[in-house]
């Protein structure tokens, strides 16, 4: 059976959708923007402080689901616009040092609020 998962550690979700389910040892956490779920605003309009506040989101959320980033297998990334990848990489790839998952990224011609990254990820537990 699965369970929801939910945190007001991370933004709310702004649909009919869960932050995350957990069903068996899987964890599948929908896309975080950058919203700072303290002030319901986005953090910042420069992609790299975006995708810090999008690892703050998915770190509360795998949190809430008793997982961590460590338990990552994949990540899918919606980029606003290619030509920004290597600034959000740049940061991607300070929370997975070690633990790699695979991943995709793609750009997107829109993103909810018009963000300028949003990621989802699945992990194991």
């Amino acid at each position: 059976m699965a369970q929801i998962i939910s945190t007001d550690k991370a933004p709310s979700a702004i649909g009919p959708y869960s932050q995350a389910v957990k069903a068996g040892n899987m964890i599948f956490c929908s896309g975080q923007i950058p919203i700072d779920p303290a002030t319901g605003e986005f953090v910042s309009a420069d992609v790299s402080e975006q995708t810090e506040q999008v690892f703050t989101n998915l770190k509360a959320v795998l949190e809430a689901a008793g997982a961590t980033l460590e338990n990552v297998v994949k990540t899918t990334v919606f980029l606003a616009d290619m030509g920004e990848f290597a600034a959000m990489n740049e940061v991607y790839g300070r929370y997975f040092t070690e633990n790699k998952p695979a991943r995709a990224t793609v750009q997107a011609a829109r993103l909810p609020r018009d963000a300028r990254v949003e990621i989802e990820c699945i992990a194991v537990v």
